[in-house]
């Protein structure tokens, strides 16, 4: 069937000036979101529940809906639209992320965990899940490290005065959601130039065989008597032909570069800084398990910034009571990561507590100063 030309021209027209459904949607799922940001979020909510019961299937419509529920605090709406989301588009990881946020205000935090842990399963290069799993882990062992300092003489925890970090709220399905997977199916052509990189190797085993015919050249003046002594050294030629040997005068040009990189002796200098900076912070733990109160105070340098503010006084007071608590305690210094700049050092490892009716593991971060021949401890920080 023929379509007539003044016939098309009318459908493109009817078309253009009354928009396709597409557009249409594009332009509306747009306003909620000017109107989120706008701090409109009665409004936007209106407005995206018009868009999603226009189009069910749209996972923006819905998304930008559950957010303005979360922005309005109706939290358990909330999470119900964005694990209805999780359910319908499971590998879109801004849901579980948002998921996540919500438990974690409500303190639930291994739903949570769980929810970031499922976010960067679906979608392994979204940062903002691993940011915000990183914080909710630095804020899980703050919490184990009160409660190991405030918990161990049997009192109720109190709450730390120190700001929390926020996990971050993503407001939009932006295009995260599927570039990440572009880049990572770029980065598998990435993993073959290396392979193309072989060719080069090729290319020196023939000229290890055109030096072996430059060999060759040598033999005709071995017709000399006095020469022939000497050439039992080119005796070795036959084994150049072979072309192990070329692969051979390269591990000799590698270790010939090694060999310069072995200005690794002032490293042995920072190594043993380093080991006296992990001594000084093991005989601090080691004090700390023994319940040694005087050797214990005596690792803090005079400049040492106490937590919370309080005073070194009050600080110390405290220490010293939870210290003398009866009951064995031991403290382990696992996996350290030693820096030192100068008089400077700072020690990050994983704090390893038990005590009788308490454990807790928790990243700890001591920054220390020399005094003299001896590493003091100046600041002490929990988490990240």
């Amino acid at each position: 069937m023929r379509i007539r030309p003044y016939v098309a021209l009318g459908t493109l027209a009817a078309a253009l000036s009354f928009g396709s459904p597409a557009l249409l949607a594009s332009e509306a799922a747009q306003n909620v979101r000017n109107l989120l940001q706008q701090g409109q979020a009665e409004r936007a909510l209106a407005a995206a529940d018009r868009l999603a019961s226009a189009n069910p299937r749209d996972a923006e419509a819905r998304f930008l809906r559950a957010v303005a529920l979360a922005e309005l605090n109706r939290s358990a709406e909330a999470i119900a639209a964005f694990q209805k989301l999780t359910e319908d588009f499971p590998q879109l990881p801004e849901p579980y992320n948002n998921l996540a946020v919500l438990y974690a205000q409500q303190r639930d935090y291994d739903k949570a965990r769980s929810a970031l842990e499922s976010a960067i399963r679906t979608h392994p290069s979204y940062a903002t899940a691993h940011t915000n799993l990183a914080d909710l882990y630095a804020r899980l062992a703050n919490d184990a490290y009160e409660r190991a300092l405030q918990l161990d003489d049997g009192r109720e925890t109190r709450r730390s005065t120190a700001p929390r970090s926020t996990l971050a709220l993503i407001r939009d399905l932006g295009p995260a959601a599927s570039a990440p997977l572009v880049v990572a199916s770029a980065s598998t052509p990435v993993a073959a130039p290396p392979a193309a990189a072989r060719p080069p190797a090729a290319q020196e085993t023939p000229a290890p065989a055109q030096t072996a015919q430059a060999p060759a050249a040598p033999p005709p003046p071995a017709a000399s008597a006095p020469a022939k002594p000497v050439e039992p050294a080119p005796a070795a030629a036959p084994a150049k032909p072979e072309p192990p040997v070329p692969a051979g005068t390269a591990p000799a040009q590698t270790t010939a570069a090694a060999t310069p990189a072995q200005p690794a002796a002032p490293a042995a200098g920072d190594n043993a800084v380093e080991t006296t900076v992990l001594s000084a912070v093991q005989a601090w733990a080691d004090a700390w398990a023994r319940q040694d109160v005087k050797a214990y105070f005596s690792h803090y340098d005079a400049s040492f910034q106490v937590p919370g503010g309080r005073s070194r006084q009050a600080w110390e007071r405290e220490r010293e009571q939870r210290l003398n608590k009866p009951g064995k305690i031991t403290v382990e210094v696992d996996s350290p990561q030693v820096s030192v700049n100068g008089d400077q050092a700072s020690v990050r490892f994983l704090q390893r507590y038990r005590s009788v009716d308490f454990n807790a593991s928790t990243m700890k971060t001591l920054d220390l100063v020399r005094r003299g021949n001896q590493w003091q401890i100046t600041q002490e920080r929990v988490g990240r």
